[in-house]
């Protein structure tokens, strides 16, 4: 298979991180004869730095010629620090999802054992939990009309759905949730919000046509919660934009680390794939940032090209290490190795199944003597 993909690293650690998720390509594509392209453009800080636009048409471009996106993380305290700043790196991110179409953002949350001691819940609470967190991208307060009045001491944002954003999404909720454990979860504040009573209505609607789905519904400040007291209870957790973002995010620190958990973004003709943390400025130059949530997009990004057994043996890879307590510094791990190193593992892990655990035990204990 060949395919065309654009590498969009971004700012921060995203350049890093972004490297050892082509690692695992690469050696996907050693193994299995494959032949993937690379465009890099710039997006974010870099690219106002560059070009004064956080999106600038070339990016955009390379984008939309390709057949799926890479992306890193955006995002420098220059701007952050600056809430008067008129250009913002986010806003090339939300500039892209509305170009390309993504609609629907899909965050699987997934605990492993060898890591439950870095999670903030008891061990009892995260056992089992295996969740997909599926978002509505591009609807909502995010993109509705906004401004302030002329005396500057009156702001509004305004909520918007349509029939239709809510339709396309649902249907993907019930599909995954057929190919899992045939559950979907409503979060919305139909107690409240109109746009929540018209989300209700559409899903109960489409629910009828998927009987053999369970749908149950949550108001979000109960469902954020119980993500915290009971998160083995979800399977597919549907909501819109707003509470997506927030309770993806509440989510992302049952694992322990948000360094180890991709994500999806995808649209009517293409996908992105990036990894949920952000920036993390600090630790940019520094080959401490953990590249797992980038490889595990990576991983996505293979399903979404149809490649199965590859996406597995991605996976495979990232689990074998973390289950033998080799990890990036702020896994707390019994075996310390650096952003390129972990990338370089995976990369031989992937490439050489042969010598699977031959090759690891011995790369592992080089680790360990280096250390």
């Amino acid at each position: 298979m060949k395919k065309k993909i654009a590498v969009l690293p971004g700012d921060g650690i995203g350049p890093e991180v972004t490297t050892q998720a082509v690692k695992a390509l690469e050696a996907v594509a050693d193994r299995f004869k494959h032949h993937f392209d690379y465009v890099y453009a710039h997006v974010g800080a870099i690219a106002i730095d560059l070009n004064n636009d956080p999106l600038p048409e070339n990016t955009l471009n390379a984008c939309t010629a390709s057949d799926a996106v890479l992306f890193g993380a955006i995002g420098h305290p220059k701007y952050d620090n600056d809430p008067t700043a008129k250009i913002r790196p986010e806003q090339g991110l939300l500039k892209l999802r509305k170009s390309l179409g993504l609609y629907a953002n899909v965050r699987p949350v997934t605990t492993y054992k060898s890591l439950a001691h870095l999670s903030p819940l008891k061990n009892d609470r995260i056992e089992g939990v295996d969740m997909v967190i599926l978002r509505e991208l591009t609807g909502d307060i995010y993109f509705g009309e906004k401004g302030r009045s002329e005396d500057r001491n009156r702001a509004y944002d305004m909520a918007v759905y349509e029939r239709y954003e809510i339709e396309r999404i649902a249907e993907m909720a019930f599909d995954y949730a057929r190919k899992r454990r045939k559950k979907v979860t409503l979060v919305d504040k139909a107690n409240v919000l109109e746009t929540s009573r018209l989300w209700r209505e559409v899903v109960g609607e489409m629910a009828k046509n998927h009987p053999d789905i369970e749908l149950d519904y949550l108001f979000v400040d109960n469902a954020a919660m119980q993500l915290i007291q009971y998160p083995a209870q979800f399977d597919v957790m549907l909501t819109s934009n707003m509470f997506g973002d927030i309770l993806s995010d509440e989510a992302s620190v049952i694992a322990g680390s948000m360094g180890l958990l991709p994500s999806a973004s995808y649209g009517a003709k293409t996908a992105l794939f990036e990894p949920i943390h952000g920036s993390y400025p600090q630790a940019a130059g520094l080959d401490i940032a953990n590249p797992a949530a980038a490889i595990l997009s990576a991983a996505m990004l293979l399903e979404y090209f149809n490649l199965n057994e590859e996406a597995h043996a991605v996976r495979r890879a990232v689990q074998y290490l973390l289950e033998k307590g080799i990890g990036t510094p702020d896994l707390k791990p019994a075996i310390t190795c650096g952003c390129a190193q972990f990338g370089d593992l995976i990369y031989c892990l992937i490439a050489e199944p042969e010598y699977f655990k031959f090759r690891a035990e011995k790369m592992i204990a080089q680790v360990s003597t280096i250390i």
